[in-house]
């Protein structure tokens, strides 16, 4: 859609939402809302819950810019709303914000695709997990298959661990992620527009990159902008990242997060097709490191709306 074109329009931020990244997601559409405003742009917030269709109409939107995460908005349902509705909106479609957010699913794309990954089993719930012996050994990973921002992940060295785990992921809906635990460094890339920002390396000190590191900005994690890699490292996660984002037929931004070991393999964790776009959040400050500042990013996202369907 062209600028000219836009300006006319308008925009509706969608934000807050129903899932449990909801206190992130408000601060997301508040920045978002704010760089727009400030560009020029009439702006519309729209605290997203049961009724977003009626709250679209009541507010004569014309163009939805997408600031949600989790389930109900990053995972295809508002996406489907929108495309009923004939609205244009920004990121990805239906089909991939659905896969993308379903970490089981994702893992059989990942496969077929031949994108390198950790190991993984799944169980349809924590009973079922309880109940079947594990496939590979401990340290491992577990993971409610449809949650983002690190929520309800734990890394366990132990039976005991385990099985603590698992009680923790009961109260969440989808199924049961398990994998080995992979050491090695946090390197998250950007896309846009199915171009490559850059690599940015995440030094938590935690004991991984959780959802307090994520969001605390006193959390001690540092980033490192670029990625300090050798060039045929970075050229193989590119390269992974490109062929995971194609995959799932990603637009918009995305961020991919992957592991790089000590012996330089390459291990893809999962695509986000609705970054986070707070002050803490990885995307902005990667686009940063390329020149492009936080209203430019976020001009361009909304420049990308468009229906999918």
């Amino acid at each position: 859609m062209k600028k000219e074109e836009i300006k006319q329009k308008r925009i509706a931020v969608l934000k807050g939402g129903l899932s449990r990244e909801r206190e992130v997601s408000l601060k997301t559409g508040a920045a978002i809302a704010g760089a727009l405003r400030s560009l020029g742009y009439e702006v519309v917030e729209i605290d997203v819950g049961v009724d977003l269709a009626a709250r679209l109409l009541e507010a004569k939107a014309e163009v939805a810019f997408i600031a949600l995460h989790g389930r109900f908005g990053e995972d295809g349902c508002v996406q489907g709303l929108l495309e009923c509705m004939r609205l244009p909106y920004t990121g990805s479609g239906v089909l991939a914000s659905a896969a993308g957010m379903d970490k089981v699913f994702s893992k059989r794309i990942f496969d077929a695709f031949g994108i390198p990954t950790p190991a993984w089993t799944f169980f349809d719930s924590h009973e079922a997990a309880q109940a079947a012996p594990l496939p590979f050994g401990f340290p491992v990973v577990v993971k409610p298959s449809r949650e983002g921002s690190s929520i309800g992940v734990g890394i366990c060295k132990d039976e005991g661990e385990y099985r603590a785990a698992l009680e923790q992921v009961a109260g969440f809906e989808g199924q049961v992620l398990v994998e080995p635990f992979v050491k090695g460094r946090e390197i998250q890339v950007g896309f846009l527009d199915g171009d490559i920002l850059g690599a940015i390396e995440v030094v938590a000190a935690r004991a991984f990159y959780d959802y307090e590191a994520k969001y605390s900005a006193g959390s001690g994690t540092r980033y490192i902008f670029p990625a300090e890699l050798s060039p045929k490292a970075q050229e193989r996660i590119f390269e992974v990242c490109l062929k995971a984002n194609q995959a799932l037929g990603c637009e918009g931004a995305t961020r991919s997060d992957v592991l790089l070991t000590e012996g330089a393999e390459v291990f893809l964790l999962e695509v986000n097709t609705l970054p986070g776009m707070t002050e803490t959040s990885l995307l902005p400050k990667i686009a940063a490191g390329k020149g492009l500042d936080f209203g430019a990013l976020c001009e361009r996202l909304l420049l990308g709306a468009r229906l999918k369907a």
